[in-house]
C-alpha cells in the first residue's frame, strides 16, 4: 500500500485531494497536516512513502520542511504543490531535494501519475515551472570555477551512448521511450541512467537535465 502525507493550510484543498487519492487502488492518505510544523511532527510519528507539501504555509513553509526532512535523512519522497510558478520557488525546490514540483491545478490523473513516478525514484516538474527552470539557464550567472571544472570533467567522461541518453532525458523522454528511440533494452537504459547519475553527481533526472543545460549537451 502506497501511503501519502498531505500538508496544506487550506482544509478544503487537502480534503478534496484526500478523496481523490483514497479512491485510487493501492493508495491511501496516511495523515493530513495543517502547516509545516504539523507536517514534521506527523512525519516523525508516521513516515509516508510520499509527502505532498504546499509551499506557503503559516510558520514553517514547504521548502523549509523539505530541507529539514532531507537533512534528517528521510526516505519519504517529497512533492511541492503550489499555485506559484516563480523561478525562485522552482529552483529552491530542486536544490532542496524535492522530488517533484507541481501546480495545484494539475489534473488529478497527472497528479496520481506523478506520485507513482516519484515513488519509483524519478522526479517530476509541471510544464509551467519546467519552462521557467530551463529559462534560468538561457543567460546563467557565471559558474564558480570549481563547479564549472567539475561539470567539464564529468562531461568528458561520458560515452557517446551516455550522451545520447542524457539528451533524450533532457528532452523529457521516459526510460521506455528512450528504449524505443535508441533500440535498447530496459536494463541497458537503466544502466546508462545509473552511470550518468554516478558520473555527474546528479541526484535524479531533474539534476541530470540541469547538468545537460549547464554543459551545453542540451539546449532550451
Amino acid at each position: 500500500m502506497l501511503t501519502i502525507g498531505l500538508a496544506d493550510d487550506e482544509a478544503l484543498f487537502t480534503m478534496g485531494l484526500s478523496m481523490i487519492i483514497d479512491a485510487q487502488p493501492g493508495m491511501r492518505v496516511l495523515w493530513q497536516a495543517i502547516d509545516g510544523a504539523d507536517a514534521i511532527r506527523r512525519h516523525d510519528a508516521q513516515r509516508p512513502d510520499v509527502l505532498l507539501l504546499d509551499i506557503q504555509m503559516p510558520g514553517t513553509d514547504g521548502l523549509a520542511v523539505t530541507e529539514r526532512l532531507v537533512k534528517a535523512g528521510t526516505t519519504t519522497k517529497i512533492i511541492i504543490l503550489t499555485t506559484f510558478e516563480a523561478d525562485a520557488y522552482v529552483l529552491t525546490a530542486v536544490e532542496s531535494s524535492a522530488a517533484g514540483f507541481l501546480l495545484k491545478n494539475t489534473p488529478p490523473d497527472q497528479l496520481i501519475a506523478a506520485i507513482h513516478t516519484v515513488h519509483r525514484g524519478d522526479a517530476v516538474i509541471s510544464p509551467g515551472p519546467t519552462r521557467r527552470l530551463f529559462a534560468a539557464f538561457r543567460d546563467p550567472a557565471p559558474a564558480r570555477d570549481d563547479a564549472a571544472r567539475h561539470d567539464r570533467q564529468a562531461a568528458e567522461q561520458l560515452t557517446a551512448r551516455e550522451r545520447d541518453v542524457l539528451t533524450l532525458i533532457a528532452a523529457g523522454l521516459t526510460n521506455r521511450e528512450i528504449c524505443d528511440r535508441l533500440s535498447l533494452s530496459m536494463p541497458t537504459v537503466k544502466t546508462h541512467v545509473g552511470n550518468l547519475i554516478a558520473k555527474t553527481g546528479a541526484r535524479d533526472r531533474v539534476q541530470l537535465v540541469l547538468f545537460a543545460l549547464r554543459t551545453g549537451l542540451a539546449t532550451v
